[in-house]
C-alpha cells in the first residue's frame, strides 16, 4: 500500500507526457519575399529556445505544439508571429523593413544613416536599374531622380549618354559627373544587373569630399555582394525586338520630280519615273536585343562572394550597326580576424561594335551619313544604276546613296576594360579603423575604318583604310582613417581623414593608307596601300594628389553638423595654380526627433537642411597651360625636312573652374512614411570658366585657354513617394520634377562670344549660337522668320536676302545710330545686326513618374518621363525645307508658295536660296514619353518545390512605345554634336541626321536556384 502514491505519480507523469506528445506536431513550410525564397530566416517557437533556420530554398521543418506560436525574423525584414493552429504546412511571406533597409546610404569614403544626412543625396534601387533592357546603367537613371538629367546622344548600339546634375556647370570644360565604382574614382559602370545601388551626390556638402572633381556632381555605384548563409544561382534573360520611334514624311518620286521641275523645268517626265524609292525603308531594319546574366553568390560569416557574367547583343535598327558586350563582375570579401578584413572587386568587359555613319563621316560637303542621305537623296533613283554600280545623287552634290553608305563602309571598334580594386581594413581600436585600397584600370581599344572604292570617298583615292588604337592606364591609391565615438550618451562624433594619389597614362596611335589593289583586305593590310598617309602617335600623362577630411557631429539624432575639406594638387594646371582648397559645411535639424513631434500620427519625419561649399572642375586635357609645338614639314634646298612650329601660348595662371553652391532642403514624411516629400532649392555659381579665347591674327595663334567669366545654375527639385495601397493589392508611386535655370553671369569685357555648330555640308552658314551675359549657355542665334513675301509687299533691302514674292521674309529689328552703335530701332535694312537670341535648348523642367502595382503573383510597372520648355534647332529640316532643288524635302513642301497657293508661310522652290538660321527651324522640343510598361508574373512556390527552383518570374514589357510631342522631327530626344565634353555644353538641342532612338518589345525571365 505504501507504493500506491508513487505508482499514481508515475502514471500521472506518463499520461501528461503522452498527452504532450500527442499535442506535438511536425510543421514544415517555406519563407519567401514576393515569391523569392529567403534562406537563413530564424523560425523560433515563441518564448522558448526551440527553433531552426530556413535552408537555401527557404524551407524549414520543426517539431512544435499544435497550439504554439512561431516567430519568423530576418535582418532587413519585419518580424512576424503566426499561430500554428494544428497545421502541418505553413508558408509565409516576410515584408521588407523599409526603414531599416534605407537607413544606411553610401557617401564619399563611407556610409551614413539616411536620417543623419545633411546633404542632398538621391538613390536608385537595384530593381529600378534592371526594370527593362538598357545599353548601360547610365540609361537606367533617366527620369528616376530629381536634379539628374540623362539624354541619349543617339540611339546607335553602343552609343553614349549625357548626364547633367543640376545643369551644366561649364562652357569649354566637361560638365560630366564623376563616377565612383566601389571606391574607384573615375571607374566604369558595370551592367545594371550587377549593381546593388546608385547614390547621386548633388550638393556641395556631399560632393566637396571629391574636391576638384566634384563640381559636376558625383555618382557612387555599389556592386552586389554575397550574403552570409546564402548560396544562390540566378539567371536573368530577355529578348527584345526594336523599331525606330518615328520617320520623317518625305516627298515621293512624283512629288519630288514636280518640285524639281519648278526650279529646273523638264528635269523629269512625271509620267515616266522608273523608281519610287523610300530610302528610309531601305536602310532601316528590325533591330533586336538579347541579354543574359548568370550569377553565383553566397558565403558565411567570414567569407562572401559574388560572381556574375553578362552577355549583351544588340542588332541596330540601321543596316550593319550592332554591338556585343561581354562582362564579368567578381566581388570577394574576407573577414580574416576580428580586427582585419580585406577584399577585391574585379570588373572585365569587352565590347565589339559595328558602327555606321549617321551624319557626316568626314565633315566634307559630299560626305553625308546614312540617315542624312536617306532624307535628302532623290526618291526618283534606285539603289543601282544600269551598270550595276551604286547610284550617286543626280541633284546637288554627288552624294553616295544611303544603302551604299550603310552596307559598304566598315567601321569596327573593339574595346577592352579591366578594372580592379583591392582593399584592406584594420580595426586599430574601438571605433577607429584604417582602410587602404589600390585600384587599377586599363582600357585598350582598336578602331578600324575602311572606305572601299564603291563609295565616292574611296573611289577617288583607290580605297582608304585606317587603324587607330588607344591605351589608358590609371592607378589609384586611397588611404584613410575613420573614427566613430559616442560620448555622454547623446553626442556622436565621427571623423575621417585620408590621402589619395591617382595617375593616368594615355597612349594613342594611328595609321592610314590609300590606293589598295582590292577592297577585300579591308583595313587589315595597310602595308598593301601604295599611298601611305602620315602616321600619328600621342602620349599624355597626369597625376592628382589629394588630402581630404570630414567631420560629422550628431546630438540625439536631432541636430547634425557636417564639415568636408579637400586639398588637391593637379599636374594639369599651371605652375602658379597646382593646388586648390575645397571646403564645405552643412547643418540639419531633425525636427521629427523632437519631443513635441515624436509619435505624431500625421507627421512621421521632418528634417530641415542647409549647406554651402566649394568644388572644382579639372576636366581639361594635360599640358593646356604650356606653350606647345606642332610638327610641320618644310622644304629646304628642294628637300622635305621635319620642323616644329609654335601652336599655343603658355598661360602660367591657368587654374580650375570653381563652383560655389548653396542648398536648402526639407524632408517630410506623413502617416508613418506612407507619403514622403523631399524638396531642395539650390544656387550654383561657377567662376574662372575655362574657355578657348580667340587671339588676334597677328599673333600667329588661333586661341588660348583662359579662365574667364562665370555662369549660374539655380533651381528647385521635388521628389514625392507614396504607398497608396497595401495588403493583397499593393500600389506605390514615385514622382520627381526638377526646375533649373542656366545663365551666363559675366564674360570678358561683357562682350558676346558667337560660334558655329553647323555640319560640314553647310559650310558658310555662319554663327549659330551665342554666349551673352544674361542668356543661357548654348542659346540659338539667328533671324526672326516672318513668313513669305506676297505680291505687292514692300521688300526689306539687304544683300543675300530674297526680295520677291514667295521668298523668305525676315524681321528688321535693329539698326545703327550716327556713331555706328547698334540700336533696337528698325532701319529698313536686313543684315547681321538683325540677328538675335531665337531659342533656348535648356528645358524649363524635367520629370519622371513611376507607378508599381502588385497583386498576388502579378506585378505591373508604368514609367513616364518627360521634358518641358526646351528648344531644338533642326539642321535636318533646315536642309530639307530650304527647297532649293539640292535635296528631297518633307511633305510640308506640298504647301509651298506658288502663284495659286499664296496662303502659306512655306516659301516657294528657289535655286538661289541661301541657308539661314532663323526661328523657322527652331521648334519646341517638349515631350512626354511612356518610357516603360511591364507586366510580370511570379510562379507560385508550390509549383516549384519539386524542381529545386527558388523562384521563377516571367515578364513582358515595352519601351518608348508612346511619345507625345509637337516637334516635327524624328525624335525630340536628340543630341547632335553633344557627346564631347565641351560640345555637350555649347551644342545642346541640335538635330541633324542622328541615329534614331528605338521602341522595344521585350520578353524576359528571372530564375533563382
Amino acid at each position: 500500500m505504501k507504493r500506491q502514491p508513487l505508482l499514481v505519480l508515475l502514471l500521472l507523469l506518463l499520461t501528461a507526457a503522452l498527452t504532450h506528445a500527442q499535442n506535438m506536431i511536425s510543421v514544415k513550410g517555406t519563407v519567401s519575399d514576393k515569391g523569392t525564397p529567403l534562406p537563413g530566416v530564424s523560425v523560433q517557437l515563441k518564448d522558448t529556445s526551440t527553433g531552426t533556420i530556413t535552408d537555401i530554398s527557404g524551407k524549414f521543418s520543426l517539431q512544435v505544439p499544435a497550439d504554439g506560436q512561431l516567430v519568423f525574423s530576418f535582418i532587413g525584414y519585419i518580424s512576424q508571429e503566426l499561430a500554428v493552429n494544428g497545421r502541418t504546412e505553413i508558408s509565409i511571406e516576410l515584408k521588407e523593413d523599409l526603414k531599416q533597409l534605407e537607413e544606411v546610404v553610401v557617401v564619399g569614403y563611407g556610409t551614413q544613416k539616411k536620417s543623419d544626412l545633411t546633404g542632398s543625396v538621391a538613390s536608385v534601387k537595384a530593381e529600378d536599374l534592371s526594370a527593362y533592357p538598357v545599353a548601360g546603367a547610365t540609361q537606367a537613371l533617366q527620369g528616376r531622380m530629381a536634379g539628374v538629367q540623362v539624354q541619349s546622344n543617339n540611339g546607335e548600339p553602343g552609343g553614349s549618354f549625357k548626364v547633367r546634375i543640376r545643369g551644366g556647370s561649364s562652357i569649354n570644360a566637361s560638365s560630366d559627373p564623376i563616377f565612383v565604382v566601389d571606391g574607384f574614382v573615375g571607374g566604369t559602370l558595370p551592367p545594371p544587373e550587377d549593381i546593388a545601388s546608385i547614390e547621386v551626390l548633388k550638393d556641395a556638402s556631399a560632393t566637396a569630399i571629391y574636391g576638384s572633381r566634384g563640381a559636376n556632381g558625383v555618382i557612387l555605384v555599389t556592386t552586389k555582394k554575397g550574403k552570409s548563409g546564402q548560396f544562390r544561382i540566378s539567371y536573368n534573360t530577355s529578348y527584345s525586338v526594336q523599331k525606330e520611334i518615328n520617320r520623317l514624311e518625305l516627298l515621293n518620286a512624283k512629288e519630288f520630280a514636280a518640285y524639281i521641275n519648278e526650279i529646273t523645268p523638264e528635269s523629269y517626265d512625271l509620267n515616266s519615273l522608273p523608281y519610287d524609292t523610300d530610302w528610309q525603308e531601305e536602310v532601316l531594319q528590325q533591330g533586336s536585343i538579347q541579354n543574359h546574366q548568370l550569377s553565383v553568390s553566397g558565403g558565411n560569416e567570414n567569407v562572401n562572394y559574388y560572381i556574375s557574367g553578362v552577355y549583351y547583343d544588340q542588332k541596330g535598327i540601321i543596316l550593319n550597326s550592332a554591338t556585343k558586350r561581354y562582362s564579368i563582375t567578381s566581388n570577394i570579401n574576407i573577414k580574416a580576424t576580428d580586427h582585419l578584413s580585406f577584399g577585391t572587386n574585379l570588373f572585365a568587359r569587352r565590347t565589339n561594335t559595328d558602327g555606321v555613319d549617321t551624319q557626316e563621316s568626314g565633315g566634307g560637303t559630299n560626305d553625308a551619313g546614312v540617315i542624312t542621305s536617306a532624307m535628302v537623296f532623290s526618291p526618283a533613283q534606285g539603289i543601282y544604276d544600269e551598270n550595276g554600280n551604286f547610284t550617286t545623287s543626280e541633284i546637288g552634290d554627288p552624294r553616295d546613296n544611303p544603302y551604299a553608305i550603310a552596307t559598304q563602309k566598315l567601321n569596327n571598334k573593339v574595346a577592352d576594360r579591366l578594372q580592379g580594386n583591392a582593399f584592406a581594413e584594420l580595426a586599430l581600436m574601438e571605433g577607429l579603423k584604417f582602410r587602404s585600397s589600390l585600384g587599377v584600370s586599363v582600357d585598350n581599344s582598336r578602331n578600324g575604318i575602311f572606305i572601299p572604292t564603291t563609295l565616292n570617298a574611296g573611289r577617288n583615292v583607290g580605297g582608304e583604310g585606317t587603324i587607330s588604337t588607344a591605351k589608358n592606364a590609371t592607378v589609384l591609391n586611397e588611404n584613410y582613417l575613420s573614427w566613430n565615438h559616442i560620448f555622454m550618451e547623446d553626442h556622436q562624433l565621427s571623423m575621417m581623414a585620408g590621402y589619395s594619389y591617382q595617375s593616368s597614362r594615355n597612349e594613342s596611335w594611328l595609321s592610314k593608307g590609300q590606293s589598295f589593289i582590292s577592297n577585300s583586305t579591308e583595313f587589315w593590310d595597310l602595308g598593301g596601300a601604295s599611298v601611305w598617309q602620315r602616321p600619328e602617335s600621342k602620349l599624355a600623362e597626369w597625376t592628382l594628389a589629394s588630402f581630404y577630411a570630414r567631420a560629422n557631429y550628431n546630438y540625439k539624432s536631432r541636430y547634425m553638423l557636417t564639415f568636408n575639406a579637400r586639398y588637391d594638387g593637379s599636374s594639369t594646371f599651371s605652375k602658379n595654380n597646382k593646388w586648390g582648397f575645397f571646403p564645405s559645411g552643412a547643418i540639419a535639424w531633425n525636427v521629427g526627433e523632437e519631443e513635441f513631434l515624436k509619435g505624431n500620427e500625421l507627421v512621421s519625419q521632418l528634417k530641415l537642411r542647409a549647406s554651402y561649399g566649394v568644388t572644382g572642375n579639372t576636366a581639361i586635357g594635360p599640358y593646356q597651360s604650356l606653350a606647345r609645338f606642332s610638327p610641320q614639314f618644310a622644304v629646304i634646298g628642294g628637300s622635305t625636312v621635319n620642323a616644329f612650329v609654335p601652336s599655343s601660348v603658355a598661360n602660367d595662371n591657368l587654374t580650375w573652374e570653381t563652383t560655389g553652391q548653396m542648398d536648402l532642403g526639407v524632408n517630410v514624411g506623413f502617416w508613418d512614411d506612407r507619403l514622403t516629400f523631399e524638396a531642395d532649392y539650390y544656387r550654383k555659381v561657377t567662376t574662372d570658366l575655362l574657355f578657348s579665347v580667340p587671339l588676334p591674327e597677328y599673333t600667329g595663334y588661333g586661341t588660348q585657354l583662359k579662365n574667364i567669366g562665370s555662369i549660374e545654375n539655380k533651381g528647385l527639385e521635388l521628389a514625392i513617394n507614396s504607398v497608396n495601397m497595401t495588403g493583397a493589392f499593393e500600389w506605390e508611386t514615385g514622382f520627381n520634377i526638377s526646375f533649373n535655370r542656366n545663365k551666363v553671369l559675366s564674360l570678358p569685357d561683357g562682350l558676346d562670344i558667337m560660334y558655329e555648330s553647323a555640319p560640314g555640308s553647310m559650310v558658310g552658314l555662319g554663327d549659330t549660337q551665342i554666349l551673352r551675359e544674361g542668356q543661357p549657355v548654348g542659346a540659338f542665334y539667328g533671324w526672326i522668320y516672318d513668313g513669305v513675301y506676297q505680291e505687292g509687299d514692300t521688300f526689306i533691302e539687304g544683300g543675300g536676302f530674297e526680295q520677291e514674292a514667295g521668298g523668305e521674309k525676315y524681321r528688321d529689328i535693329s539698326g545703327l545710330d550716327d556713331e555706328g552703335e547698334q540700336t533696337n530701332t528698325p532701319d529698313g535694312q536686313l543684315n547681321n545686326a538683325d540677328r538675335t537670341v531665337i531659342g533656348n535648348p535648356n528645358p524649363d523642367f524635367i520629370w519622371g513618374l513611376n507607378n508599381s502595382f502588385k497583386y498576388k503573383g502579378f506585378d505591373l510597372n508604368i514609367f513616364f518621363q518627360g521634358s518641358q520648355g526646351n528648344d531644338i534647332l533642326s539642321y535636318t529640316l533646315l536642309e530639307l525645307e530650304r527647297v532649293s532643288g539640292m535635296t528631297n524635302s518633307t511633305k510640308n513642301a506640298l504647301n509651298r508658295w506658288t502663284p495659286t497657293n499664296t496662303d502659306t508661310d512655306f516659301p516657294k522652290a528657289s535655286a538661289g536660296r541661301a541657308r539661314k538660321v532663323s526661328t523657322r527651324f527652331v521648334y519646341d522640343g517638349s515631350y512626354v514619353r511612356l518610357k516603360n510598361i511591364s507586366l510580370g508574373y511570379t510562379l507560385p512556390q508550390n509549383m516549384l518545390q519539386n524542381l529545386k527552383i527558388s523562384s521563377v518570374r516571367f515578364y513582358v514589357s515595352a519601351q518608348n512605345i508612346w511619345t507625345s510631342t509637337s516637334y516635327p522631327g524624328v525624335d525630340p530626344e536628340v543630341n547632335y554634336m553633344s557627346s564631347g565634353s565641351a560640345n555637350g555644353n555649347l551644342n545642346q538641342g541640335l538635330d541633324y541626321g542622328s541615329y534614331p532612338n528605338a521602341k522595344s518589345y521585350t520578353f524576359g525571365m528571372n530564375v533563382n536556384f
